[in-house]
Formats: C-alpha cells, sequence, structure tokens
C-alpha cells in the first residue's frame, strides 16, 4: 500500500545535511508536521528557518538527538509522541561509516557506526512503528546503501551495517504485509554528500563523476518509490547497474575480484605507507 505524505506527521533522522536535508526538503511541501533529528542543531535550525519560508507546510519541529544513544532515542520517540500525537511517516536517514583496513580502524568510531546504522534504527522504528500498525496506515523509508546488498574490501562494518538495514527491512516488510503500513528501503550508490569526510577516504581516490548522484536527484527517487510502496529502489541508471551486476555476480567470481581489491589497499595502505585509515 502506497505511503500518502499529505497531511502527515513526517519523522526525518539525518536531517542536517546530505540525503536526509533533500527528503526533508521534498516532503517539507507536502506533510503537515515535519520533525527534523540530528546532532547539528546550528543546521537543523538553519534548515527549519529556511523551510519554514516555503508554501503549504504548517509546521517544523527540531528535534536534536544523537542517534547512536538507545537512551535517547527512546527518549525522542516519548517527545515526539507527546508533542504531535500519531507518527504516520519514519524515515531512517541518520548513517555514518569508515573506510579503510579493518585492523587498523579506530575501534570507537566502527561501534559508533554500529550504534547509528543498526542500533539507533532499529530502537527509533521499534518506538514508532506499533502505533501505525494499530492505526492501518504509515510507512518506514530506511536509507541502507549499495553496499547492503553486495560487499566491498575497506568498508567492512559500514557493508555488515547496511546489511542489517536490507535484511531488516526486508523481513519488516514482510511481517507487516496487510496492515496497511508500508516499508521501503533505498540503496544509493556514490552520492555527492559529507560521507566521505566524515568517512574518511585514505586512498585518495574519488568517485568517476557519471556514477556520483546529487542528494536531490537520490531523495526524488527514493521518495517516489516510497510513495508508491516500493520495496526497493537503487537511484540513478549507473549505480542500479553496478549493484545490480554485483547482485548477480556469482560469490566466488566477487571473491576473486574483491581480493585483489583488498591486497592493493593493504599494499597501499598498511604495507607502503601512503595512507592510513580514518582516526588513527
Amino acid at each position: 500500500m502506497a505511503t500518502q505524505f499529505d497531511g502527515a506527521v513526517a519523522v526525518v533522522t539525518g536531517a542536517s545535511s546530505g540525503i536526509g536535508a533533500e527528503l526533508a526538503r521534498q516532503l517539507a511541501p507536502r506533510v503537515r508536521v515535519l520533525i527534523l533529528v540530528a546532532r547539528r542543531v546550528d543546521r537543523l535550525d538553519a534548515l527549519a528557518a529556511d523551510l519554514r519560508q516555503g508554501p503549504g507546510l504548517a509546521s517544523v519541529d527540531v528535534r536534536p538527538c544523537d542517534i547512536g544513544n538507545p537512551t535517547a532515542v527512546e527518549g525522542l520517540a516519548a517527545e515526539i509522541t507527546s508533542a504531535h500525537g500519531a507518527v504516520d511517516i519514519l524515515i531512517n536517514c541518520a548513517g555514518m561509516g569508515d573506510i579503510g583496513m579493518f585492523e587498523a580502524a579506530d575501534g570507537d568510531k566502527l561501534v559508533a557506526t554500529l550504534q547509528v546504522n543498526v542500533v539507533g534504527l532499529t530502537v527509533l522504528t521499534r518506538a514508532l512503528l506499533p502505533g501505525m500498525v494499530a492505526r492501518g496506515h504509515g510507512g518506514v523509508l530506511n536509507v541502507s546503501s549499495g553496499f547492503g546488498l553486495t560487499w566491498m574490501p575497506i568498508v567492512a562494518v559500514y557493508c555488515a551495517s547496511k546489511h542489517y538495514v536490507s535484511a531488516f527491512s526486508e523481513s519488516l516488510r514482510c511481517e507487516v504485509a496487510g496492515t496497511g503500513v508500508s516499508i521501503t528501503q533505498v540503496c544509493p550508490g556514490p552520492v555527492a554528500t559529507e560521507f566521505e569526510q566524515v568517512a574518511g577516504n585514505p586512498t585518495g581516490q574519488t568517485v568517476p563523476a557519471f556514477l556520483e548522484l546529487s542528494a536531490s536527484v537520490c531523495a526524488r527517487q527514493a521518495l517516489r518509490a516510497f510513495e508508491r510502496g516500493r520495496a526497493l529502489v537503487i537511484p540513478g541508471f549507473w549505480a542500479w547497474v553496478l549493484v545490480s551486476m554485483g547482485r548477480i555476480s556469482p560469490s566466488w567470481f566477487l571473491r576473486i575480484i574483491y581480493s585483489l581489491l583488498g591486497r592493493f589497499a593493504r599494499r597501499r595502505l598498511l604495507v607502503d605507507g601512503t595512507g592510513v585509515n580514518s582516526g588513527r
């Protein structure tokens, strides 16, 4: 069943930048209440002020929260419910990652990645989904990644966390079938956001321009698929091609290719000393 945005109460996590901010911008003219969630309150306030200048939006609510803190997430859910009642739409976009060899990674950053990408997403969904099921309408959009459908060296923990998001989304979609609630996952390829800045990129390699999608286009395609009740969307033609090739390729073949990449990364990052992991 397609999710209806008009007149809805919507929550967007990770709304301070990138895909999350674009999802908020595109939802703003259509929903009754838009709740912006992220850690950086200054950015949320700036986005909220900008959105309030636009047409058709009744209310923008800024709720600073560290999604990696389960206690804070539970408190956030209680605050939102108390202030606005039922939540119709939950968009889990908050996320983080790390690029580099696993053995050289900053342990605290890896744990934080799992806390945000896995634990926080799960806790917030658990808090808000039952109300949707009870009312017989609503929807959850989970922002996973193309890496949620395949894998690659130097992003091991990030890949693993997004595999959780993808499996969680598919399983949950089957659980709520027939209830009027829709679960959609979006699995982007490279998108022009701050992700690489935060994750670090010790390889020094950049993504070819033709592969990189703008956050605006990614958000638009994600919301269109969400409203139509689709299970999965991979925004962008070339990202769809690459992710699809990874999904249909035999595991043994991917292991051969990615083992070569892993050897190259080890030599470049750890042996030659030409690069180091983020956080080291």
